[in-house]
């Protein structure tokens, strides 16, 4: 099974950056990072309906689709990492989480998507959820693997 995250924006160098590179290193699925952009100025409603239209396109065929949203499904680790072994024992070659721009999600990616999951009820900038939702597949790897990485 191949993990696919597509993000609105590009991360430049700095912490978040170094963040999401430390987890991705360590993430022995398949991974690849891809960034979407819309580089014209539109009014906020509707550059969030184009992040969205960009992001829908970039979904490999056939993935499973999980929209990163704050109105999602949370899930503890554990629950998430059966979740992605469900996914994996069925078949699913590719896993593509979406995480929106500064605005959000468009309500066309959250409807297309298998899940909707949140990382937490607070609201999180969408370059710093890339490095939070990487460690959360370390997380969910190493959980599966049976290594106690996932125990505080």
């Amino acid at each position: 099974m191949r993990i696919v995250v597509l993000a609105v924006g590009r991360a430049k160098a700095g912490p978040m950056k170094a963040l999401e590179r430390h987890y991705a290193e360590r993430i022995q699925w398949p991974l690849a990072i891809r960034e979407v952009e819309e580089r014209r100025k539109l009014p906020p409603a509707e550059l969030k309906e184009r992040e969205g239209a960009l992001l829908l396109a970039a979904i490999p065929r056939d993935a499973v689709a999980v929209a990163l949203d704050a109105k999602g499904a949370s899930l503890s680790s554990e629950a998430f990492a059966q979740r992605l072994a469900r996914w994996r024992d069925g078949g699913a070659a590719d896993v593509a989480f979406l995480i929106g721009g500064a605005d959000g999600l468009s309500d066309a990616v959250r409807r297309q998507a298998a899940l909707v999951l949140s990382l937490g009820a607070m609201t999180w900038p969408h370059l710093l959820a890339r490095g939070m939702l990487l460690e959360q597949l370390y997380r969910a790897q190493q959980i599966l693997a049976g290594h106690p990485y996932h125990r505080g």
